[in-house]
């Protein structure tokens, strides 16, 4: 098994109340009237309290276009990037010059070289260090990262494995666009990086963290349009269909049935839900499907409302917070996410 050496996150300097972001996008974008007014309902019902931005929210009205926008991607997620990494390798005691394999996941720019090269150096990665970028997978992919590697060190069981995550939301949303999509975009996502150190098998004896057991993918049928990005002149525009929420009711409860009867498990042995926070309605259709106790996501609601949903970081996040408060170890952990595809990446992990 693959052990979790350590999970540490970084979060932009500024921060703002969830007022001050949408009423600002607002004027940005010129809403008024009834998109005005359905703005505030949203933001109303986001349960997002405080986000962190990349640049200071007075700097978005001036950004001009996809390229400058990208451009500042690059510049602040190589900093947020470096910040998480290395409070992860000094949390896992271990050193740049250990790491194996990085693995990057982010859906928020664009880079070539990418993310993970541009870092190599500045973080002191060997230059023989294995680079594996991952771009697409949306908000499933610090769930999907974290199986991603354990299947690598799998193979490696004496190598050390990072995964990064960095997602700058703030930067994808489109002034021009006054879709239900693009508002609840602007009420509910944050920017933010998280990082995850891992060890295969013979070298996890030396740490005592949480074990990845197993991982299992599933994509949905005809779901293509219900979550991603339309990529157009102006850059990113987000796709989010109304029926994320019933998609969940549909299928996650057999999907975690399975995967923990495979196991020799059910929902009822599982001591800690590590669970991507993506929004009120999703969390709420979540605990819904597999008939979750009460404050089984706890951590992930106190997460939405610290800094919103950050993408495929989210979860990261939760992981951290939810090791943090110490499930009884040797107990069994679920860490779950959903994404474009439409698709659920679970993570089976022994406390």
């Amino acid at each position: 098994m693959t052990t979790i050496a350590a999970v540490r996150g970084a979060l932009p300097v500024h921060r703002y109340p969830q007022t001050k972001i949408t009423d600002t996008f607002a004027d940005v974008c010129a809403l008024g009237g009834t998109r005005r007014g359905l703005l505030e309902r949203v933001r109303a019902s986001a349960g997002v309290q405080y986000r962190h931005l990349a640049v200071p929210l007075d700097e978005y009205a001036r950004i001009d276009g996809f390229g400058a926008a990208n451009d500042l991607y690059i510049e602040h997620a190589a900093d947020l990037g470096a910040e998480a990494a290395g409070r992860a390798l000094d949390a896992a005691g271990l050193t740049p010059a250990d790491v194996d394999v990085i693995m990057l996941v982010s859906i928020t720019g664009i880079a070539a070289p990418s993310l993970d090269a541009r870092l190599a150096g500045r973080l002191g990665l060997r230059p023989d260090v294995k680079r594996v970028p991952i771009f697409g997978l949306g908000c499933v992919g610090g769930a999907a990262g974290l199986a991603r590697l354990h299947d690598h060190l799998r193979g490696w069981p004496d190598a050390v494995g990072l995964l990064l995550s960095v997602e700058l939301c703030s930067l994808t949303v489109q002034r021009d666009d006054d879709s239900i999509a693009n508002l609840v975009a602007a009420a509910l996502f944050g920017d933010g990086a998280a990082a995850v150190v891992a060890c295969g098998a013979r070298r996890g004896r030396e740490h005592d963290g949480p074990t990845v057991v197993a991982s299992r993918s599933h994509l949905y049928p005809d779901s293509q349009d219900v979550m991603g990005w339309r990529v157009s002149g102006d850059g990113f525009r987000i796709v989010l269909d109304a029926s994320v929420p019933d998609v969940v009711r549909s299928y996650l409860a057999a999907d975690v049935d399975g995967f923990l009867a495979d196991h020799g498990l059910a929902r009822e042995d599982v001591a800690a839900w590590v669970c991507h926070p993506g929004g009120p309605k999703v969390l709420e259709a979540v605990a819904e499907a597999l008939d979750l106790p009460d404050g089984a996501l706890d951590v992930t609601w106190d997460s939405l409302a610290a800094q919103g949903n950050l993408s495929s970081s989210s979860v990261l996040h939760v992981l951290r917070d939810t090791v943090e408060r110490r499930p009884e170890p040797g107990t069994p952990g679920v860490v779950m996410a959903l994404g474009p595809g439409f698709c659920s990446e679970l993570v089976l992990v022994r406390w």
